[in-house]
């Protein structure tokens, strides 16, 4: 069964899925932007999110691939859960946001051990785990950064 137009809408996140350049980089600043929303970084909303995003995003992803293929750009739900893993207990510092945001990008496309392995996985857990993965490791990243420099 295809995805209906709400399934759309929050697979995509908010269609960003269908821009022709760089969906999953586009997805991740509107990530990026809500956690800027004041409250939004509480640690206990962003988990309980973040978990029900997760499991929507695996039920997402397997009807995106049976209509749009394996691991389809259009479904851009797995860069904001990867995003928001990558920003908690992260402070709001601007330029801190930039660093974590420049490390999760990069780590969502090099994709180290096991994420690249795990996003062969069929349907949304290939979709999801794979950006979980590098969101983690993002987060231990960023956070080893924040206790060097503070």
């Amino acid at each position: 069964m295809n995805p209906n137009f709400i399934e759309k809408l929050a697979g995509s996140v908010f269609f960003t899925g269908y821009s022709p350049v760089a969906p999953g980089t586009i997805s991740s600043l509107a990530a990026l932007a809500i956690f800027l929303i004041p409250g939004f970084e509480n640690p206990t909303m962003m988990l309980i999110i973040i978990s029900v995003f997760t499991v929507w995003g695996i039920k997402l992803g397997d009807k995106f691939e049976k209509k749009y293929g394996k691991d389809p750009s259009q479904c851009t739900i797995d860069e904001f859960v990867g995003t928001w893993i990558s920003l908690l207990f992260v402070p709001k510092i601007y330029w801190i946001l930039a660093i974590d945001f420049v490390i999760w990008r990069l780590l969502d496309i090099i994709k180290p051990f096991p994420a690249g392995v795990l996003e062969k996985l069929s349907g949304g857990k290939g979709i999801m785990l794979d950006d979980i993965v590098s969101g983690a490791y993002s987060l231990v990243i960023i956070h080893i950064f924040i206790s060097l420099i503070f």
